[in-house]
């Protein structure tokens, strides 16, 4: 994609966003806390969940892609092996692999200001391989450009998901934000 959709800032769910989030999922969202990430089309496509759930289930990751079309498109991605090439790259290239272990410093700096998983994994294989695109592109977004490199990488490589219009519904008025 030549432009990725921009940085958006995080802001609380309001009863449309969790409507389209159930939509998207087909689920009742669990641990949501912010959408931490709109689409150009104006619906969540990330959301920040709590690390742990209300039974005190560590989340496996705070950054969660909701977006159906985003994450069919990101499938497509992994199922072309850009994972394998990904993980490859960071075992031959040391200022991919410090700038792909400073996007995992950056996760774990962002779930523990909100609670200390001590011991518990990042999210994504970081920061020693790909594990999930659709982490990284969702901390990626989240956190905007430069953050997350190969999170950055997946964004280029995708379509954008959003000129169709909204995956779900209608997308959001700014008096429902």
């Amino acid at each position: 994609m030549d432009t990725p959709p921009p940085k958006t800032d995080p802001t609380p769910p309001t009863e449309a966003d969790i409507r389209a989030i159930g939509d998207q999922l087909s689920r009742v969202p669990r641990g949501l806390r912010t959408i931490a990430h709109r689409c150009p089309c104006g619906q969540p496509d990330v959301v920040e969940t709590a690390p742990r759930l209300e039974d005190g289930t560590p989340f496996p990751t705070l950054y969660y892609l909701t977006c159906p079309r985003a994450a069919s498109a990101i499938g497509t991605l992994e199922a072309n092996g850009v994972m394998k090439e990904m993980t490859a790259r960071l075992a031959e290239d040391p200022e991919l692999a410090a700038a792909y272990r400073a996007a995992h410093e950056d996760y774990i700096r962002r779930r523990d200001a909100i609670e200390v998983l001590e011991g518990f994994p990042s999210a994504g294989g970081m920061p020693d391989r790909v594990k999930c695109l659709h982490v990284l592109v969702g901390h990626a977004l989240a956190a905007g450009p430069g953050v997350n490199p190969l999170g950055d990488e997946a964004i280029a490589m995708l379509p954008e998901w959003w000129r169709k219009g909204p995956c779900v519904g209608c997308p959001s008025t700014e008096g429902d934000r």
